[in-house]
């Protein structure tokens, strides 16, 4: 007898996407309201700042000066890729994390900057790294969570081929 059981997936994991979504959006309203525009207000003197700032393009202000169609494809490649992301979560089974958790990241940042290009027609920067005189850009919640989400990603590929490599 042979029983076609549905094994849960991982979709539970758009919860922490909503959770990233939220902390950002909350983290802005908080900057908007008590930082100051383009000062630094010292947090650990030597390492890092709040610098209120804002990014009209994508990571390192990439495409921010190119006349405003830059807010319509990145907001648009975000819900693309947020959109890609949620299918392959209804693909994972819930308890591959590995997998699930990166995915849930890169949908709450991608969507967290979404959020801002729309209300606001750029994303609201406020997190400054440096170290003497260089400065790290500008960054947020958002894309903290899409570039750990990025790296888990690769990681996880790059542990899963090899797994599949010796398995084969």
């Amino acid at each position: 007898m042979q029983t076609n059981a549905v094994k849960p997936n991982a979709l539970i994991w758009l919860l922490l996407s909503v959770v990233i979504i939220g902390l950002d959006q909350w983290s802005k309203a908080w900057v908007l309201s008590s930082l100051p525009e383009y000062t630094a207000v010292p947090v650990i003197d030597g390492f890092w700042n709040w610098y209120r700032t804002y990014n009209t393009g994508a990571a390192f202000s990439f495409l921010s000066d190119a006349g405003g169609w830059q807010l319509w494809f990145f907001t648009g490649l975000a819900v693309v890729i947020s959109g890609l992301m949620v299918f392959w979560l209804s693909r994972t089974p819930r308890a591959n994390w590995r997998s699930a958790l990166p995915y849930a990241l890169v949908i709450g940042g991608a969507i967290g900057n979404v959020i801002d290009r729309q209300i606001h027609g750029h994303v609201i920067d406020f997190i400054q790294w440096y170290a003497g005189s260089y400065y790290w850009p500008s960054f947020n919640v958002a894309d903290a969570a899409i570039v750990g989400g990025a790296i888990g990603i690769a990681v996880s590929g790059l542990f899963d081929g090899k797994s599949a490599a010796k398995a084969g």
